[in-house]
Parts: structure tokens; sequence; C-alpha cells
């Protein structure tokens, strides 16, 4: 596998624009149109980081010139909040205009008719022939389209280039192939760890993923639990023994969330790290793209690959101003603003037509996105997954973690957690 070597920061920065020459809108406004609509609208959302206001800015201002007339006010909620947030609007009447919608928990969302169907409107888009089926089936219950594809989580790896030259190494396209390289790469006496695992707060889907990937489903085709619990078991136990028996992440990985493994990353403590394309600016700031570091699809299991691409959408929570809400919404439908919130985040947009545009080909790190948009799969959707998987799957992965229970105690735990959840 090639692995890109000589593309520097200065370089990167100018490929993928984010330099100063990039955070200009002189490039985009002079195609977008105007309207004469008067409304201000509100949108809930749950970025945090400051590439994504970064981001989020951007969009605005491109919004704001196409729309003189629509005012946006957004309201962030930290992600942690954001159901407690989203279920007592929809309760208590006080619901946002817009709001973000992740694929995770749509199936709650309108279960408890807190979006509204937009169905109409995206089928008389004209954009819509930009997004594959695949796009629509994430936002989609009952034949009804509850938002329109804002970007895309695209799943891939961090390997540090550097480390791997030096063992004479090749990037991981296999667990076998990742383990063997993980092992190779520890070096406690360096202060080294072979892989980032995240196993603290938002790590829950990596184990699902990887029971998955080794060949058993959550829910059968009837929506029903269907857990193979040898093959969970097999699976739960590989990434397991990556902390309790071949040592090859910190110690310190039960409790390791986004933000540690970022800096484990970035500051040498790890060669490899999962995450998606989200992360890419802020580990491009720190280490030399080609150099140091570079993206790669991430490896395959004995049956399923770990790639997945989670949609975040933008929908409606109530008619009022639907029209400069449907222009909100799907205005982060359009290539050029995702094409600028992507420069600022590393969010990919998920319109097919980033496969021809030169902002995407024209930068070599995007390769693996590209590669991986063609594999990945969708993740579980289901009422309840969210809080299954966060209270019931990674405190049972922890406990094997730090010994309160054996594997087989924690994946018979998972599996009638995800029966009680679908009662």
């Amino acid at each position: 596998m090639t692995t890109h070597r000589g593309m520097s920061r200065r370089n990167f920065l100018k490929a993928s624009g984010l330099g100063a020459a990039g955070l200009t809108l002189a490039n985009y406004l002079p195609a977008l149109a105007q309207s004469d609509l008067q409304a201000t609208i509100n949108y809930w959302h749950h970025f945090t980081s400051e590439t994504e206001f970064k981001g989020m800015e951007r969009v605005m201002a491109m919004f704001a010139e196409k729309y003189p007339g629509i005012s946006v006010v957004q309201e962030n909620i930290p992600n942690a909040d954001f159901m407690a947030k989203f279920t007592s609007g929809v309760l208590a009447g006080e619901r946002a205009d817009t709001t973000m919608i992740s694929v995770s928990r749509l199936a709650d969302m309108v279960a408890m008719d807190g979006l509204v169907p937009i169905t109409e409107q995206v089928n008389n888009w004209d954009l819509k022939q930009y997004f594959p089926d695949n796009r629509w089936e994430g936002i989609t219950v009952d034949g009804e389209i509850y938002g329109v594809p804002a970007f895309t989580f695209v799943d891939w790896a961090y390997y540090r280039t550097d480390w791997f030259e030096e063992a004479g190494l090749e990037p991981p396209t296999t667990l076998d192939e990742f383990l063997d390289a993980a092992i190779k790469l520890t070096d406690p006496a360096k202060g080294r760890y072979g892989f980032g695992m995240r196993a603290g707060g938002g790590g829950q889907d990596f184990i699902v993923y990887m029971i998955e990937a080794f060949g058993s489903p959550i829910l059968n085709e009837s929506g029903e639990p269907a857990i193979d619990r040898d093959i969970a078991i097999e699976a739960v136990k590989w990434y397991a023994d990556l902390y309790t028996v071949h040592k090859v992440v910190p110690e310190s990985a039960p409790n390791d969330s986004y933000r540690q493994i970022m800096e484990g990353f970035k500051t040498g403590q790890t060669a490899m790290v999962w995450h998606h394309t989200g992360s890419l600016t802020e580990i491009a700031a720190a280490l030399e793209p080609g150099t140091q570091f570079m993206s790669t699809v991430r490896p395959t299991g004995p049956v399923n690959n770990l790639t997945r691409l989670s949609y975040l959408y933008n929908g409606l929570m109530k008619e009022d101003n639907a029209e400069a809400a449907w222009d909100w919404v799907s205005f982060w439908g359009e290539l050029d603003p995702t094409i600028a919130f992507l420069e600022e985040t590393g969010y990919f947009p998920a319109s097919s037509q980033v496969a021809e545009d030169e902002r995407i080909t024209g930068n070599e790190l995007y390769a693996a996105a590209v590669e991986a948009l063609a594999i990945g799969g969708q993740p579980p959707n289901f009422v309840g997954y969210s809080g299954w998987s966060t209270n019931i799957v990674l405190p049972e992965f922890q406990k094997i973690l730090v010994g309160e229970a054996t594997v087989e105690e924690a994946v018979d735990n998972m599996i009638a957690g995800l029966a009680d959840s679908m009662e």
C-alpha cells in the first residue's frame, strides 16, 4: 500500500484550503443565488471544537450571502446533553426550527414525534441526484425522510509513517496485520504503544463494530436481537486482548476518550489510532502529513470490515418558517458549503460530486476517505441503540479490561441488555 511520502504541512494546508487564502469566500459567493425570503430560524447542534465552529461560521456566512433575509440563530448543545435537550423541547413545546440529527438517534427522535417529515421537499430537490440511495437509508423511517445529509463521518485510521518506515512495516489491511504491527511498534520503555484504544467515553461503537466484523449481526432482518454469542465472545476477546494480553495500548485505555487518544497520537505515545475524517485538521496541525503520519482504511475483520459511514443530517422540528428552515437544511447539502466545512474540520461531504471535485482529488490525504466511501457500511440504527451501546456495551467492556468480569460474563450482559432495550 502506498504511504504517500513528501507532503509538507504547508502543502497539505494549501491543498486542503486551510491556509489563509482558503478562509475567504471569494471562490464561492459569486455562484450563489439570492432570495427575498424574510425569516429568523434557530438551529440546534452539538458542535464543540474550535474547528467545527470555524467551519460553521464559514457555512453561515455563505448562507447569509445567498439568503440575506434569513437569520439563523445557532445554539450549541453538548453532545452528552443533546437528547435530553431535544426531548424536553418536544415535551414542553419549545422546539427549534431546525436540528442536527445523528443516525443513532433518529429512531428515538421520530418515536417521540420530534421531527417533521421532509420527503416531498427532498424528492423535488434538484440536488438529490447527487446523493446515492444509501445516504437516505439512515434518515428514513417508514418511508418518510427526515433530514438532508450535511456531511459524513468517514471511518478510517491514522498511522505514524515514520515509525512504520523505521520498522519496515506497511499499514495493516487485516486485523492479523494490525495486531502484528501493534506488537512490533510497542515499546513501553520508550513510552510507545502500537494502538490508542478508545475504551472510555465514546468507545462503545468500536466494540459493536468489532462484533459485526467477526460476523455477528446485532439485529436480524425482522429487527429482533440476533447477536451470536460465540462470535461475540471471540470478537470482544480479540479486542480486549489488545489491552489485557498483548498490552499494545496505553494503561489509561479504560478511561481514554477522544481527547486522550488524539493527544496520545499527536505526542508520540501511539503508532495507530482509529477515528474518522473529522480529526484530520487537528492531527495535520501537529504532525507532518506524509512524513510523520498518514491516513489509511481501517483493517478488515475475519468476515466484515470495520469501516462505517455515519452521516450527519439536518432536519426540521416544526413547520413554522418551513420554507426558510428547508433553505437552511438543504444548503448543507450543496457542494461548496460542505467543502468549505471540510476544509476547516475534515468532515467529508456526503454528495457524490466530491469524487470529481479537484479540491478532493487533488489531496492525497483524502484518498483513504474516497476508498472508504466505496466499502463502508451503515452503523446500527434502532430505537434504544444509543442507550444500549453507551450504558451496557461500553461499561461491560471496561469491566473486562479492569478484571471485574470475564469476556463471557460481559457478552452475556450485552446480549441481555440488548433484549431489554428492545422491549
